[in-house]
């Protein structure tokens, strides 16, 4: 019987009865083909996870009930946040799926001079909803016990930086050999990818002025939607 892992947002408690929305109903019916009775695992993003059973399934919706309470706890010891330059559509969505696969706590999706990707207003409810369901469903795939958070900044200056700040660029920059130490140290690292055309002169300005310092992480070029990803496996190996 394949097992299976699903997010749902709800206060989830030992015994009682947790609604499974439809979209996740179909999947656990037509795609999983489990039904009442089977065993599947639940969380909330809250800490740990549950084993649950299902308890019904039909077009509409379904249930399940959580039965025991397993303390995991699969996030990383530092908080990893992701601020990537807005690229194609489907570059930033694979930076979503892998970084949350690799650990992130957080993404920022941001507008720079170079950006070849513009959000309107129009579309950006529809769009945040898109890249949050591509996060959960790699957190339920990878053992997450923690969902990301993603927010689109329509500009450099509206990002923040959390803990030790790094924009990854080979200039006038620190190397990763001179940085790997002090990422063992942090506990909240921010790191700032830029798109494709890269960064302009103006956006590291923009970015030091916000107390982002250059990072250089060899002397190949990455692609854009390869820094973020090879940057947290390489603190993880550090960690």
């Amino acid at each position: 019987m394949p097992h299976c892992r699903l997010f749902l947002n709800a206060d989830l408690q030992i015994g009682r009865e947790a609604s499974i929305p439809a979209d996740q109903a179909h999947y656990l019916r037509h795609v999983m083909r489990l039904g009442s009775g089977d065993t599947i695992t639940v969380f909330n993003g809250l800490g740990g996870e549950y084993e649950a059973t299902i308890s019904g399934l039909n077009k509409r919706d379904g249930g399940c009930r959580p039965d025991r309470f397993i303390d995991a706890d699969r996030e990383l010891p530092v908080r990893i946040h992701i601020i990537q330059c807005a690229n194609k559509s489907e570059k930033i969505e694979t930076v979503l799926q892998k970084c949350t696969e690799l650990g992130a706590a957080s993404f920022q999706i941001a507008s720079s001079e170079r950006s070849q990707f513009k959000l309107t207003e129009q579309r950006l409810a529809s769009r945040l909803e898109r890249w949050q369901r591509i996060i959960i469903e790699a957190a339920e795939q990878s053992g997450r016990t923690a969902i990301p958070t993603v927010a689109w900044q329509p500009s450099l200056q509206r990002v923040t930086a959390t803990g030790t700040a790094y924009t990854l660029h080979p200039e006038s920059a620190t190397s990763w050999n001179e940085a790997r130490a002090e990422t063992g140290r942090s506990d909240e690292i921010t790191l700032a990818i830029g798109p494709e055309g890269g960064w302009s002169r103006r956006d590291i300005e923009t970015l030091s002025a916000l107390g982002f310092n250059n990072l250089t992480f060899g002397s190949r070029i990455m692609r854009t939607e390869t820094a973020a990803p090879a940057l947290i496996a390489a603190i993880q190996a550090v960690l």
